[in-house]
C-alpha cells in the first residue's frame, strides 16, 4: 500500500498517462488504480516483463501498463517477436497458449485460469477427427479462438481479420472452416471456396440483434453502425461496415464519423474513444465475462509469483505451432 504521501507523488508521476485515459476513467477512480499501475511497470523492468493486452481489456490495463496491444492477430505476430523473458498475457487463454506456442522457451502468463472463451469451448479436437472422417481431403482452417489441442488437429489457423486471405491461400474449392458458424458465414460471402461450418458461437457477440440496431439508428442522428463479423448475419446486415477489432479501430480513427456504434465487446469503445476523442461513441454494453477476469491486481500478482504459467504438451504444441506459424507467413 502506498502512503498518502506516496500516492500523490505517484499520480503526479503517473498524469501523463491520466491524460490519456481521462475521458473514460473518472477521476475519482483514478488513486484507485495507481498503485497497481505503479507496482505494474517497476515489476515489469525487474522482470524483464513484456505486458500483451487484447482490446477488450478495460482502459487502465490497455492504456497504462501494456507495451502491445491489439487483436489476436497483432498480439500473436508481436508475441513472435518478443525479446522479454516473460510475456504476460491480457486476454483470454488461448491467446495466451498462442504466445507460448511462438515463443516456447519464455515464461507465459496468464493472469487469471479461468479467462476461457466459448467459442474454445465449442469445439474439440475428437470433433475435428470426426469431420475429417467425413470430409476426407478437405483441409481444415480454425480460427485462433481455440485450444491448442484444436489447434494440433488443423492445418492452418487465422483471425478476423485474414480469414479471407487464409482460405484462399490454400488454392481448393472446399474447405472446412471452425469453430464459429458466424464467421464462417461472413467468409462464405466473400470468397467462391465453399465453406463447411460448425455451430460454434462467442457469447458476446450472438447476443446483439438487427432490432436493436435499428432502435438505436431510431434514437441517434447520422450514427454510423460498425460490427464484428462474429456477430450474427442479420447484425452484420444491418451494419455500415464489417471487420475485425483492428479493421474497426483503423475505420473511426480514418472516417471520423461524429457518431458510432461498435458492435463488439463494450472495453473496445473504451480504448478507441481515448484515441478519437472528436467521435462520440454510443455503447451498446455486452461485456466479455472471461476478458474481465483480468484485472490489475491479477496482473500484479503474476508479476510478483510469476504465476499462474502456461505450458503446453510438447506433443499437442508442435503441430499447433505449424498451424499458428502457417497463418502467419500468409501475407508477409
Amino acid at each position: 500500500m502506498l502512503s498518502n504521501q506516496e500516492l500523490t507523488a505517484e499520480m503526479a508521476h503517473l498524469a501523463p498517462l491520466y491524460e490519456r485515459v481521462k475521458s473514460v476513467i473518472p477521476d475519482v477512480e483514478w488513486p484507485i488504480h495507481v498503485p497497481y499501475i505503479s507496482a505494474i511497470n517497476a515489476l515489469k523492468q525487474e522482470r524483464n516483463a513484456v505486458i500483451l493486452a487484447h482490446n477488450y481489456q478495460t482502459p487502465e490495463i490497455f492504456h497504462c501498463v501494456a507495451d502491445i496491444t491489439g487483436d489476436s492477430l497483432a498480439l500473436a505476430r508481436k508475441a513472435a517477436e518478443s525479446d522479454a523473458d516473460v510475456i504476460v498475457l491480457a486476454g483470454v487463454h488461448f491467446m495466451a497458449e498462442t504466445a507460448k506456442l511462438l515463443n516456447p522457451d519464455k515464461v507465459v502468463l496468464i493472469p487469471d485460469e479461468r479467462a476461457g472463451c466459448s467459442l474454445a469451448d465449442s469445439i474439440t479436437a475428437a470433433n475435428i477427427r470426426a469431420l475429417r472422417e467425413k470430409h476426407p481431403g478437405v483441409p481444415v482452417v480454425t480460427y485462433v479462438n481455440t485450444s491448442a489441442e484444436v489447434k494440433a488437429e488443423s492445418d492452418l489457423c487465422c483471425t478476423s481479420g485474414n480469414a479471407v486471405e487464409v482460405v484462399e491461400s490454400l488454392g481448393v474449392d472446399e474447405v472446412i472452416f471452425l469453430p464459429d458458424e458466424y464467421l464462417a458465414n461472413y467468409v462464405a460471402q466473400q470468397t467462391d471456396v465453399r465453406i463447411i461450418s460448425w455451430q460454434g458461437h462467442c457469447e458476446v457477440h450472438e447476443r446483439f440483434t438487427a432490432e436493436e440496431l435499428q432502435q438505436y439508428r431510431a434514437s441517434f442522428d447520422e450514427l454510423v453502425i460498425i460490427a464484428h463479423p462474429e456477430c450474427p448475419p442479420d447484425v452484420l446486415d444491418a451494419a455500415d461496415f464489417v471487420g475485425s477489432t483492428a479493421q474497426m479501430q483503423a475505420y473511426v480513427q480514418t472516417e471520423r464519423p461524429k457518431r458510432v456504434l461498435m458492435v463488439t465487446e463494450c472495453s473496445m469503445s473504451d480504448n478507441v474513444a481515448a484515441e478519437t476523442r472528436d467521435v462520440e461513441f454510443i455503447r451498446p454494453c455486452n461485456l466479455c465475462p472471461h476478458m474481465k477476469r483480468i484485472t490489475l491486481s491479477a496482473i500484479q500478482n503474476a508479476l510478483e509469483t510469476l504465476e499462474p504459467k502456461v505450458e503446453i504438451d510438447p506433443a499437442i504444441a508442435v503441430d499447433a505451432r505449424r498451424s499458428v506459424e502457417r497463418m502467419l507467413a500468409v501475407g508477409r
